[in-house]
């Protein structure tokens, strides 16, 4: 009895203890003149991942990421490529210097991504979903 009281208290303090950002939203955004008009969650995997270069509808696709450090980026890259920080500095070390890619441009925080990919027609981004507005297109939301 005293185990189980010991492991739902436990259980209560990791989801009290998650974070706000895990839990948001993120929407990954596009250039508002990009011809695609969605993203499967597998379709953006392999562009932050360095797999593809380009949209599904062959438009050229150049990611940029947020600033290391960013609650978003490491909730992206947990909804995205079920990877943490770590895990992902590891994949970028062996996929550069096996030659095969080079990570996205960090390029800093939800305004800077928006302003980024705006600006750049082939820009793919993704930031908090509350940051969302006219400038930029949605081809995903990540719950």
């Amino acid at each position: 009895m005293k185990t189980m009281i010991h492991s739902l208290l436990a259980a209560a303090l990791v989801l009290l203890m998650a974070s706000p950002a895990a839990q948001a939203e993120i929407a990954v955004i596009a250039n508002s003149a990009n011809s695609e008009s969605s993203l499967t969650a597998k379709q953006v995997k392999k562009i932050f991942l360095g797999k593809k270069n380009a949209f599904p509808g062959g438009g050229a696709a150049k990611p940029a990421d947020q600033g290391e450090g960013s609650a978003t980026r490491e909730a992206f890259y947990q909804k995205i490529a079920k990877k943490n920080t770590d895990a992902m500095k590891s994949y970028w070390t062996q996929m550069i210097f096996s030659g095969k890619a080079s990570p996205p441009e960090a390029v800093g925080d939800d305004a800077a991504v928006k302003a980024w990919v705006a600006s750049n027609k082939d820009g793919i981004g993704y930031v908090d979903k509350s940051s969302v507005d006219g400038s930029v297109k949605v081809l995903l939301i990540l719950p």
